[in-house]
């Protein structure tokens, strides 16, 4: 059972609200003003607040400000309920991080269908994603699922790129983000002597460039086409219009970040101690987790061995002596440059 913290001030309005809400098979705990609102929110952690704005001791204002600040109560869906319906107070209460706005009177149907929509949402927001290649491509549908970003997609141009041109160089400034609607794209860092590690695979429906705009600082690698691609590029202005003006939008980028900074340190952790057998595996999965198509029974990639070396991160004739060993053992077929997986299960669970 959900359970939401109803903060308000007024008794008649509070009870009634209550019982509605526990008609409506919710839990419901309530505060008469937002003093009491805030304790109750930090010691319940509910699944959703709906608070008045004019209150005593602490306005409805004070307590989103308040629970913003705790990391606990931070991402808890705040729906505020208010008979103040000018347009600055509603502009003020989404500003400070408020998911909706509901005005005295309400509906019945209208509030409830309020609560549904922001606590669907929020179940969203919780998923928690396997630190694997497959539980960040996970992630990403998640994020691409979003109605708003889907629509910003949708509405640029598309420019067509050929197979093994550069999108963007490493250390470029960012001005746009960009989205695929055909073709792969890989990203790469270089070092002093030129050598490439691929640090990043993209596919069709899939954004980025995103993290440099973010962060606010330069492309920390390039951008490479592995294949004939479509691409749309979204001016960074209207990225970061939607990221301001959307909670869940950027609260789901924010996640992208952490999970981002989590996925580099990995891939550190399995450069230095994972042998190169087992590194040339994880790669073969990594391709296959993020290319695959659903229904496809078998899958086939075809990729140089030059960009798989810089994937492990290892030179391209130890590569091709490891692929070698696999098709020996069955796990892999080979013809020219494409890698068909045969046993993806024994290389998923390589040992070391």
């Amino acid at each position: 059972m959900k359970t939401i913290l109803l903060i308000e001030d007024n008794r008649e309005m509070r009870e009634n609200t209550s019982e509605i809400l526990e008609l409506s098979n919710y839990k419901v705990f309530t505060a008469e003003n937002g003093k009491i609102g805030v304790e109750k929110a930090q010691k319940e952690k509910p699944d959703l607040i709906i608070c008045d704005i004019m209150m005593p001791v602490l306005d409805g204002y004070g307590v989103l400000h308040l629970l913003s600040k705790n990391k606990e109560t931070s991402n808890i869906p705040f729906i505020f309920l208010s008979a103040k319906a000018e347009r600055s107070d509603f502009r003020k209460g989404m500003e400070m991080g408020a998911d909706d706005y509901v005005t005295k009177p309400f509906d019945d149907i209208e509030l409830l269908n309020a609560i549904e929509s922001r606590l669907k949402k929020a179940e969203l927001m919780k998923k928690e994603y396997d630190k694997s290649a497959e539980g960040f491509d996970n992630f990403i549908k998640e994020v691409k699922s979003i109605e708003p970003l889907k629509k910003l997609s949708q509405q640029h141009d598309t420019t067509l790129v050929k197979k093994k041109q550069v999108v963007y160089n490493e250390g470029n400034l960012p001005k746009v983000v960009y989205f695929i609607k055909k073709g792969k794209i890989k990203t790469f860092k270089t070092n002093e002597l030129g050598k490439e590690l691929i640090n990043g695979l993209y596919n069709e429906g899939d954004f980025f460039g995103y993290l440099s705009l973010l962060e606010d600082g330069k492309y920390s690698d390039t951008a490479v086409t592995l294949e004939d691609c479509e691409i749309s590029m979204i001016p960074k202005e209207d990225f970061f219009a939607l990221v301001y003006k959307s909670p869940e939008v950027s609260r789901k980028f924010i996640n992208i970040l952490s999970n981002n900074i989590l996925e580099r340190e990995e891939q550190l952790i399995k450069l230095a101690y994972n042998s190169v057998r087992k590194r040339v595996a994880e790669a073969l999965v990594t391709l296959y987790n993020k290319y695959k198509k659903e229904g496809d029974k078998t899958f086939s990639i075809n990729i140089s061995r030059e960009d798989l070396a810089n994937i492990v991160g290892t030179a391209t004739e130890t590569v091709i002596r490891t692929l070698s060993d696999f098709k020996d053992e069955k796990l892999i077929e080979i013809a020219g440059s494409t890698i068909s997986i045969t046993n993806y299960d024994k290389l998923a669970n390589m040992k070391n």
